[in-house]
């Protein structure tokens, strides 16, 4: 492996790892197409610091985007307040806007600098190794590894800082307000986050991997587990997993390192969304089927209860009456009926179904609920 892979591979977790961070409590505010708005809209905050500095490797730029982040936050809400639109509606209206005043203000006025929509979307990391942050004439690695890193620090200080409070806000904001904390200085805070992390990614990665990286793991994370320190930790790890899985995925097929990236968050999300322990499709599929049992099961002792110690209990009682009775097929009777024997709830006595004890005990709390 070259030290270009290596370094490639670092800034891609760096970057997965920082973008996971403030990707979770988006997630869990239902804010996850904030990322998306968020990530095209700093472009018109990157195109209005150059205008004034004209200079692309300003770090007003950045201060630039993160304030159109938390202006494109504003103008949301603004719009949602009115009651008029819903909040993704409004998203959709506002990051277009802005997103394409930027487009065209680069197309109008800044034709001439290298400042491609392009390479903004979709990034190009094999590139990223040769801008090199050489200070005092020392080459000491990448110029992106070391922003992202930086960037990394800046969302862990944030969130150690402010974890209880952007717990408590997370969840319940109206409880942190009557606590005396400021949920919207807090939701304010995070998107301004949100911004810087995506401004940074920019150059390196493009904004669609970075809102791929923003959701897709934390999103993975949310259906593994309910504790919130499990989930940033997990987000984090899926993403840096992703990121290293994609590069060699582009490396194998010779395709765009971003885009095989983007496309290896999707299909972990895929197979989490699958197989997850508890909230999976199959761990559902397989609980839906073991209530439908249990169901069947519980209306088979209801029903033998019912009839236990009548006249017709004899024939009421009999395997071969239950498709009558209750309406089940022969081939499902059969098998609920197997399936109570085994739990020992029913016994078979000459072509006779009885409730054991345990049986009986069952249909008595079905029927007291």
């Amino acid at each position: 492996m070259s030290p270009a892979q290596v370094e490639i591979q670092l800034i891609a977790a760096i970057t997965a790892a920082a973008c996971a961070l403030p990707g979770v409590f988006l997630i869990l505010r239902r804010m996850a197409m904030m990322s998306d708005a968020i990530s095209h809209t700093v472009l018109l905050g990157i195109v209005v610091g150059f205008f004034i500095t004209k200079d692309l490797t300003s770090p007003y730029l950045v201060l630039g985007a993160a304030l159109t982040g938390v202006l494109t936050v504003s103008l949301v809400e603004l719009v949602h307040r009115t009651r008029l639109v819903r909040e993704d509606a409004a998203v959709g209206l506002v990051f277009p806007a802005l997103f394409s005043i930027a487009v065209l203000l680069i197309s109008r006025y800044a034709g001439d600098v290298h400042l491609d929509t392009d390479a903004v979307l979709l990034g190009e990391l094999a590139f990223a190794p040769f801008n090199r942050f050489a200070p005092f004439g020392s080459d000491i690695g990448p110029i992106a590894l070391y922003l992202m890193g930086g960037i990394l620090l800046i969302n862990l200080f944030f969130i150690s800082l402010f974890y209880k409070e952007l717990k408590l806000a997370t969840f319940d904001a109206g409880l942190a307000a009557s606590l005396g904390f400021a949920p919207w200085l807090i939701h304010y805070g995070l998107m301004a986050l949100v911004s810087i992390t995506a401004v940074g990614a920019f150059d390196t990665v493009g904004s669609v991997l970075v809102v791929a990286l923003m959701v897709a793991p934390p999103m993975s994370a949310y259906l593994l587990t309910d504790r919130l320190s499990r989930m940033i930790a997990l987000s984090v790890a899926i993403g840096v997993v992703n990121a290293i899985l994609g590069y060699w995925l582009a490396h194998l097929l010779d395709a765009s390192i971003a885009g095989s990236m983007a496309s290896m968050a999707g299909i972990t999300f895929g197979v989490i969304y699958l197989l997850a322990p508890e909230r999976g499709l199959v761990a559902l599929a397989r609980r839906r089927a073991r209530q439908r049992w249990e169901f069947a099961m519980t209306m088979l002792a209801i029903h033998l209860f019912n009839h236990e110690g009548l006249p017709e209990a004899s024939q009421e009682n009999r395997e071969e009456h239950l498709s009558q009775e209750v309406r089940w097929a022969p081939d499902f009777a059969a098998r609920v009926v197997s399936r109570t024997v085994e739990q020992g709830w029913v016994q078979r006595q000459e072509g006779s179904l009885n409730l054991t004890e345990l049986g009986r005990q069952r249909a008595k709390q079905a029927i007291a609920g």
